[in-house]
């Protein structure tokens, strides 16, 4: 009996094995056209992961990775006993979360409205001149958000001079700079979000868009029955990819429009990422920052399987696995 059973599990793992080689050959041009994907999260994700192991070790150049003293939690403390601990988690989390939630619903607000714009010349000009701020570098978003804030020659000081008015010290008011950052951060990144919507939106079955037309609805009565519900897989799947970054900043925005020595204004601009990189500028000690990086992704790690999970419960057909 037990032999027949290892005989018959051995012929499904066969036929699996013989069904997974043909679906490969029969969908070899899609597969081809994911392997530059695949090899991407390979070299760059997977292959480095038993490099995570120097966060628990005392390196030393000469004995390598995993011939050095293995230290465990020692290159975790300096985070939590530096007493910054909580303020840095705050905010970056509150920014992270900011970014998400005003982010995502900002694009798909803009998703709609393109694809309610009937000139497509008009909706292609559009949306190229909304896309064209995502690949401004940070360095220059920085450069023009101080040319805009400077207080000796900023642009908008010199128009309140002009008005005979008392210029602005943006650069040392802690509270407007969580409302500035953010508003950088959604103009620069909404363009590209709201295409991935779009893309979405234009994926939804026309002809239920127009029989519902046809039935007499409206512009707002197909918006809350047809495209929202059809956008609410793409809405769910990117948000549980968003929570996996949740404790990971933006560290060029951060670092390029505050500065690095600003201390006035790292109560409320403070992240994790530039509190290491200034940590480890002083000290050079790069496993403390492997430590914060490991840290932040078992963090996100953790969250995604939650929000995953509470996914799940609500409905099973829009979690991740």
């Amino acid at each position: 009996m037990k032999r027949k059973q290892k005989a018959e599990a051995a012929s499904v793992s066969t036929v699996g094995k013989t069904s997974f080689i043909k679906n490969l050959w029969k969908y070899r041009v899609l597969c081809f056209m994911c392997l530059p994907a695949i090899l991407f999260f390979l070299v760059f994700s997977y292959i480095p992961m038993p490099g995570a192991y120097i966060a628990f070790t005392n390196f030393n150049y000469a004995k390598g990775i995993f011939g050095s003293e293995f230290v465990g939690f020692d290159n975790f403390k300096f985070l939590f006993t530096s007493g910054k601990i909580t303020m840095l988690t705050r905010n970056t989390l509150l920014y992270n979360l900011a970014f998400i939630l005003i982010g995502n619903t900002l694009q798909i607000f803009v998703a709609i409205l393109l694809n309610e714009i009937r000139n497509k010349h008009f909706k292609k000009v559009t949306q190229t001149f909304m896309f064209l701020p995502y690949f401004i570098s940070a360095v220059l978003v920085g450069l023009l958000v101080y040319n805009l804030l400077n207080y000796d020659f900023g642009f908008i000081n010199s128009i309140i001079r002009q008005f005979g008015g008392e210029p602005i010290k943006v650069y040392a008011n802690k509270t407007v700079w969580p409302f500035i950052i953010v508003l950088v951060h959604l103009w620069q990144q909404t363009g590209y979000g709201s295409i991935v919507y779009f893309a979405a939106i234009m994926g939804i079955d026309a002809e239920t868009v127009e029989a519902a037309r046809v039935d007499g609805a409206n512009a707002f009565q197909k918006i809350r029955y047809i495209i929202l519900p059809g956008l609410k897989p793409t809405i769910i799947i990117l948000l549980l990819f968003s929570m996996g970054s949740i404790l990971k900043g933006n560290f060029g925005l951060f670092y390029n429009i505050i500065g690095p020595s600003n201390s006035m204004l790292f109560p409320t601009t403070d992240i994790i990422e530039t509190y290491v990189f200034r940590t480890m500028m002083n000290n050079f000690n790069f496993t403390q920052a492997s430590a914060v990086g490991l840290y932040q992704s078992v963090f996100g790690f953790a969250l995604v399987l939650f929000c995953n999970w509470i996914v799940k419960k609500i409905d099973s057909d829009y979690s991740l696995f």
